[in-house]
């Protein structure tokens, strides 16, 4: 006849071993996710400083700089803290190209670089999707976080090239020239800058290959967006540019979203 107290002890004993991995185990995640946790606060904050420097953005425009890279980078990993690190060279390099003539146009940036409210209004919504993704884990978001960065390119690059240099926008739906402003109207530049994006995103395997067309058409559409609610809404006062910039990448983040899930 068996022991009873013989099962109970075996019982008790395979319970408290079980308990012991377990806890071994959450310790190790932790230990893990905190490690994550201060790299992504390290890397951030650096890159936020660098910004600062090169007077990329205003002390209010690090701030929320380091806040957005820490979800970034957190939420998706280094390939999304990339696919920003770009994001931000090209601003920085086509926002000082041809300054003299935008400051003759009254369109050049300030000198001391972008606040904190267009920090957000070009890199809440990436930011937002990263952040659901780590929620989540629906690779739905990542694809619509990669457009969303992928508009913020395009938008910023295409507006201060053609500022710049003159350039002439095409209609996105025959490809014919058409005056600066026109509703539709997008450049090549502009289009290379969000496929430019897409392909970090892609060969820093935070997406696969096949998604790259979409993160770089949603990206372009967001873009075509933002030229229709300046158009429709900015000129005539009912939105400043930070809210049409916000809208841009919220229509490339939702269409990339909806092709991707």
């Amino acid at each position: 006849m068996r022991n009873p107290r013989v099962g109970s002890s075996t019982s008790i004993f395979l319970s408290m071993r079980h308990l012991t991995l377990f806890s071994s185990s959450l310790a190790s995640l932790a230990s893990l996710c905190a490690g994550q946790i201060g790299i992504a606060l390290a890397v951030t904050v650096a890159f936020a400083v660098l910004a600062r420097i090169m007077r990329g953005v205003t002390t209010s425009g690090a701030v929320a700089g380091a806040v957005i890279s820490f979800l970034l980078y957190a939420g998706a990993g280094p390939g999304a803290f990339a696919a920003l690190v770009l994001v931000f060279v090209l601003a920085w390099v086509t926002t000082r190209i041809g300054y003299r003539r935008k400051q003759k146009l009254g369109t050049a940036e300030r000198r001391e670089g972008r606040r904190a409210s267009q920090v957000v209004a070009n890199l809440g919504v990436a930011a937002a999707c990263s952040a659901l993704y780590r929620v989540g884990a629906n690779p739905a978001f990542l694809l619509a976080m990669a457009a969303a960065l992928s508009e913020a390119a395009a938008d910023t690059v295409s507006s201060e090239l053609g500022q710049a240099l003159g350039r002439t926008p095409r209609l996105i739906t025959t490809w014919e020239p058409v005056p600066a402003g026109t509703d539709g109207g997008v450049t090549l530049a502009g289009v290379l800058a969000a496929a430019l994006v897409s392909w970090t995103c892609v060969v820093t395997g935070l997406l696969e290959w096949k998604w790259m067309i979409i993160s770089t058409g949603a990206g372009v559409l967001g873009m075509v967006a933002d030229s229709l609610f300046g158009a429709s809404f900015e000129r005539r006062r009912l939105l400043n540019n930070d809210s049409v910039n916000f809208l841009g990448t919220a229509v490339a983040a939702a269409a990339a979203f909806l092709l991707g899930s």
